[in-house]
């Protein structure tokens, strides 16, 4: 499949009328304006295609971003036809990304995430190397597709340092116990819940690297058991925001065998080695 496909920069509008018919079979909502993508490609955006033939199968949407001092790239959308999901069109749409942004001149690229998207963050962290130090409560409010609807939308806002030994060396978090403080336990309708979180966070000691069970199948899970989603979704917040205030990130997500819970391995984020600004966003 993956020699039938190829990438490429889009900047026509008749590219962008494709990337507005494959954001409503994705998301199935509202796409975004032609004057606003075609504009971001103009000025310092960044707009890649996935093509099978002449099918538009995934999409990358990044705009020029700005803030402290730094530019970066804001990589806003990244979209997989549903039929051509798991393939690692995402992957492979975020390397061409991560290379053309290099010769443009960025050097960090930002996105946001759902932090309780497992498979998100094993892709974000785990293969791409990019890590998270900043939690964004109810990011983008209410909203009502099928991925979003009956909860806050909080993200992670990821930081991808595209020019960073961490990213370039493919630095791993090795020798990293799964063992976590925080606790969980099986529901009658079997899926996992967090326990005992606030006695956990009184008592943590900071060490080393911390270990965040989260479900493995979240959106399996809020379908069937919303107010068990809803208590995942505030539990986590307020593990995140502790650990993040106190000089954390997210460096990578390991997959359990279990195949319910899997786990975000946290280190201070000092010891990652990033660009020297990475600190002062």
């Amino acid at each position: 499949m993956s020699s039938e496909i190829e990438t490429r920069v889009l900047t026509t509008n008749k590219e962008m009328q494709q990337v507005q018919r494959l954001e409503k079979e994705v998301w199935n909502m509202d796409a975004l304006p032609l004057h606003q993508t075609i504009t971001a490609a103009q000025n310092g955006g960044l707009i890649l295609g996935a093509f099978i033939g002449d099918e538009l199968i995934g999409f990358s949407y990044g705009f020029a971003g700005f803030n402290k001092g730094k530019s970066y790239l804001c990589s806003h959308m990244l979209g997989i036809h549903p039929h051509h999901q798991d393939k690692g069109i995402g992957a492979r749409l975020k390397q061409e990304q991560m290379e053309i942004a290099r010769e443009m001149g960025y050097d960090l690229i930002v996105w946001t995430y759902d932090p309780l998207e497992s498979r998100n963050g094993y892709l974000n962290l785990s293969k791409l190397h990019a890590i998270c130090s900043t939690y964004v409560e109810d990011c983008y409010g209410e909203m009502e597709d099928s991925f979003n609807s009956g909860l806050p939308t909080d993200r992670f806002k990821v930081e991808w340092w595209i020019n960073s030994p961490h990213v370039m060396e493919r630095h791993s978090i090795e020798d990293i116990s799964l063992e976590s403080s925080f606790r969980w336990e099986m529901t009658e309708d079997k899926h996992p819940k967090l326990i005992n979180v606030e006695e956990t966070l009184e008592n943590i000691t900071f060490p080393e690297s911390v270990v965040i069970p989260v479900p493995a199948c979240f959106q399996k899970l809020k379908s069937e058991n919303n107010e068990l989603a809803i208590d995942w979704r505030f539990k986590t917040r307020q593990i995140f925001q502790t650990l993040f205030s106190n000089g954390y990130a997210v460096a990578s997500l390991s997959k359990s065998e279990n195949q319910l819970v899997h786990h975000y391995v946290l280190v201070p984020k000092k010891t990652l080695q990033l660009n020297d600004k990475a600190e002062e966003l």
